[in-house]
């Protein structure tokens, strides 16, 4: 076993040595780890397809040893497809600059749309505030409300900003977003550009005048800037790990979308972006033949000769899906808008169109990401059963054998990635956020690939109840079951029925079985909702602040602070329902006490508009949401640990 294993220390020594060697940001650092973990794939991938597989003929081992290859090799062509794009990288904060345009009124006039549907009123008036407190001369706020409510109308009026609406909901986003653009073009003052807001992403008030610099160069189309948010996703909140592990974006975001920059093929996300006018005119406005309408607009830019790209810099924040329902809609929702782009004239494969081959590539690359990793991933559940409960062997290869060659390229790539990444991708929580996700992409997969057409848009639910926990019984029944069949399947092959076939060849299904239950069981526990007690987000704070009560003034200690309250540190609490008067947020802000804490007191902020309003922009344009500079993944195991034995 030790020779087996000497292959994969080799590799942990060597990635050891070199990396402290190496800068992140280099590109010929970045081309060699990458460059390495091709290579020790390229040697996995041969050694796999010569050594490994059933003899051919009608049997079920060659079936399903065939069937289990040919995904397995789309997967791995989907790693090395993302090695290829994350050798490079590139960050534009240098280019992007604050000049005279902040406060110039004669500055290129940029319109502002708030897209929403059915968001509640707190939601949107966070966004409503923050948008129209941004620092830049000369720009419009329009909220596009397609779900026609009258209180929204007064909101706007209310705030100093226009309100548009629409008969109908035809083709949903973009349809709202085109009938807006309609309007905007028969004004006197047209928009030299279009920024996009979802409903729950409240821009920083520099948000504008960094972004629009960068349009200086007149072949950029649209410059996207990432999705940050002020809550965790349902996969930090459910195993208790908000404070270890970034939002499962966090990769996307700062990882990957830099990358891709790098090599000219960044996309629109929709939100937080900034867009050219006279572009979205050449194109006709938004598509609609895909429910991910961001992503193909890049696409139509692009033929036109307008580029994407990406500014990696946290100028808005938002709200992560709330609960795994909202996660798994949004994903689906994704994967079956790429499946009608890739099913359309914009597609990878499309002899219409002009997109150059790095976009063709690209293309390539997400299409791979969703359609093979997914079903891969699936199926490695599966296998292991058959050898265990039915003697099936698609993998004609002891553990030895495996460890010798797979273990060298899942070292180095395993550290590579998190290195690149800082943590942000690690191997357990990637194979934990596809198998939640999997039941809807595939199920996207397969009827984006077969009926491209005719596709309602699914908005991701924010904002609900969610006081009370709850088990999210589809996914929890599924891979409960697969954890029961894994644990099943071990008992009656190595205590049940063992045989001599089973030790030889039954290392390797004995411990991908372990590796799987261990996985299931996170899911499991993932499926399991948390409650979430505030409306508000809160954020521990240490800093002094001025109490004012009764013409008495003193100082206390902020603990946590959010937009509707705060927790102070004081040893003499006012009495409860008393009102008092906090320096915080560069002003005083009427509070009124609302209970005692074993070492203080908590408040509740006036609700006045005026104190909401100065609130929202001072917590928004502070850096109160947690910023993740490195992940390690002792934090995250222990984290773990705790939550499935604490």
């Amino acid at each position: 076993m030790m020779a087996a294993l000497a292959p994969g220390f080799l590799a942990l020594g060597l990635f050891l040595a070199a990396v402290p060697l190496l800068s992140r940001k280099s590109t010929p650092a970045r081309s060699l780890l990458t460059g390495v973990s091709f290579a020790l794939l390229l040697r996995y991938v041969y050694w796999r397809v010569t050594k490994t597989l059933p003899p051919a003929g009608l049997t079920v081992d060659f079936v399903v040893g065939y069937a289990f290859m040919l995904a397995e090799a789309a997967s791995m062509a989907a790693v090395a497809l993302s090695l290829l794009f994350i050798s490079r990288t590139i960050d534009r904060s240098a280019a992007a600059r604050i000049d005279g345009r902040a406060t110039d009124p004669a500055a290129p006039l940029i319109d502002v749309f708030i897209c929403t549907y059915n968001e509640d009123r707190s939601i949107l008036e966070r966004t409503i505030i923050g948008a129209t407190g941004m620092a830049y001369g000369n720009y419009r706020v329009w909220v596009l409300d397609d779900g026609r409510r009258l209180w929204l109308r007064r909101l706007a009026g209310e705030l100093g900003c226009h309100y548009l609406t629409r008969s109908d909901n035809r083709h949903a986003k973009a349809g709202n977003i085109n009938h807006a653009l309609r309007h905007v073009s028969q004004l006197p003052n047209r928009p030299a550009f279009i920024s996009i807001l979802d409903a729950d992403f409240v821009p920083r008030p520099d948000f504008l005048a960094r972004t629009v610099s960068l349009m200086d160069d007149p072949s950029v189309g649209v410059v996207q800037t990432p999705q940050h948010f002020i809550n965790p996703d349902p996969i930090q909140t459910n195993l208790a790990a908000s404070d270890v592990w970034p939002d499962e974006q966090r990769f996307f975001f700062d990882i990957l979308m830099p990358a891709k920059d790098a090599w000219g093929v960044a996309f629109c996300c929709g939100t937080s972006s900034l867009i050219r006018y006279d572009g979205l005119m050449q194109i006709g406005g938004f598509p609609t033949d895909s429910v991910t309408e961001d992503y193909l607009l890049t696409l139509r830019l692009k033929e036109r000769g307008l580029n994407t790209i990406y500014l990696n810099e946290r100028l808005t924040i938002g709200l992560a899906p709330e609960g795994l329902k909202e996660y798994i809609t949004q994903r689906g929702r994704w994967c079956l808008g790429f499946m009608q782009i890739a099913r359309g004239r914009s597609g990878p494969l499309s002899r219409t169109s002009t997109l150059p081959f790095i976009d063709r590539l690209s293309l390539i690359d997400a299409f791979m990401s969703w359609a093979a990793v997914y079903p891969a991933r699936m199926l490695g559940l599966v296998v292991p059963w058959l050898f265990l409960l039915f003697g099936v062997k698609a993998v004609q290869a002891n553990l030895g054998e495996v460890l010798a060659y797979f273990l060298p390229f899942y070292v180095w790539h395993g550290l590579t990635m998190a290195w690149l990444s800082r943590g942000r991708s690690l191997a357990m929580m990637t194979d934990v956020s596809q198998l939640i996700a999997a039941p809807a992409v595939l199920k996207a997969v397969t009827t984006g690939l077969l009926k491209p057409k005719g596709h309602k848009f699914k908005v991701t639910a924010k904002g609900g109840k969610r006081d009370r926990k709850f088990l999210e019984w589809p996914l929890l029944r599924l891979y409960g079951g697969a954890l029961l069949i894994t644990l099943v399947a071990i008992a009656y092959a190595f205590i049940l029925h063992l045989r001599g076939e089973n030790i030889a060849y039954g290392g390797l299904a004995l411990a991908w079985s372990f590796y799987n239950a261990f996985i299931l069981t996170v899911v499991c526990f993932v499926c399991i909702e948390q409650p979430r007690k505030r409306k508000a987000e809160r954020f521990v704070r240490n800093e002094p602040i001025l109490l004012r009560q009764d013409g008495r003034s003193h100082l206390a200690r902020l603990a946590d602070l959010s937009i509707t309250g705060a927790r102070l540190i004081d040893p003499d609490p006012p009495a409860i329902g008393s009102a008092v008067e906090c320096k915080i947020y560069g002003r005083s802000i009427a509070a009124v006490a609302v209970r005692h804490t074993t070492d203080g007191f908590a408040v509740r902020f006036e609700e006045s508009m005026d104190t909401r309003v100065h609130a929202i922009r001072a917590f928004y344009a502070g850096e109160y949401v947690r910023a993740f500079r490195g992940v390690r993944a002792f934090p995250v195991g222990k984290a773990l640990l705790l939550r499935l034995f604490g």
